[in-house]
């Protein structure tokens, strides 16, 4: 199957870095496609930043539709999901639902460790209705750009987020980012319960919808779009809006 690894910011080590981390968990028949938008933030770390990364990762989606099997969104804050499912042809994850899930497997309550704020990611749990399952959030002082700068400094802090997780209650904890991608492996054996890499889970259950083979909705929320009109979109995007 044809993955795209779709980033939602345009730092490309980012993109790089969930790429290589999508192969490590990748089936020997997966092809990883890894994309970076056009334009756009280069970190999302706001909400004006986030809905700005909507609109470039859906014309990057866009631009792909009928050439992959399944997209994975290599963006911590799910970045446009919902939209994303309702226009692509095939079957679309966000890399912190499917570590948030696969976390509820293997925990009854499950932390979420990332840089800096929290806010947006108990929005988010709330959203995917898991926050009693929620044990800790816990922000780091770190940033994305650090972790290509100093990725053994920035372990140091995560691995103390953990600890502060588990100790909060986490018998699972999600490792929350996209620079983050690939650090839970390395991690793991300093760790007392399971880390979920939210790139290596999403690569899992992309691999399983593929392979279910299940139609797309018809009807209800997240039917395809037919008819929109639109001003100044990418021609691959209006298209998709059109129904075309």
């Amino acid at each position: 199957m044809r993955l795209l690894v779709a980033n939602a910011n345009t730092t490309e080590a980012i993109t790089a870095l969930c790429a290589s981390a999508a192969r490590a968990a990748a089936a020997p028949a997966t092809q990883v496609i890894p994309a970076t938008p056009r334009f756009g933030p280069e970190v999302i770390a706001t909400r004006a930043e986030n809905i700005i990364a909507g609109h470039a990762l859906l014309s990057l989606l866009a631009e792909h539709a009928g050439q992959v099997d399944a997209c994975l969104l290599a963006v911590s804050h799910d970045t446009a999901l919902e939209a994303a499912r309702q226009l692509m042809p095939c079957p679309v994850v966000g890399m912190t639902e499917s570590a948030l899930f696969a976390a509820c497997l293997l925990g009854a309550r499950f932390g979420l460790v990332t840089f800096g704020g929290v806010e947006t990611y108990r929005e988010r749990i709330a959203q995917h209705g898991l926050a009693g399952r929620c044990a800790s959030l816990v922000g780091v002082d770190a940033t994305p750009q650090e972790t290509v700068r100093d990725p053994d400094g920035v372990a140091r802090k995560v691995l103390a987020g953990i600890e502060r997780a588990v100790a909060e209650g986490a018998d699972a904890v999600v490792m929350g980012g996209a620079a983050l991608a690939g650090m839970g492996p390395k991690l793991q054996a300093a760790a007392p319960v399971p880390l979920v890499d939210g790139i290596a889970a999403g690569v899992k259950l992309a691999e399983m919808l593929v392979a279910l083979n299940l139609p797309k909705p018809s009807a209800g929320s997240l039917a395809p779009p037919r008819g929109r009109g639109s001003l100044g979109l990418d021609a691959a995007l209006a298209a998709m809006l059109r129904g075309g």
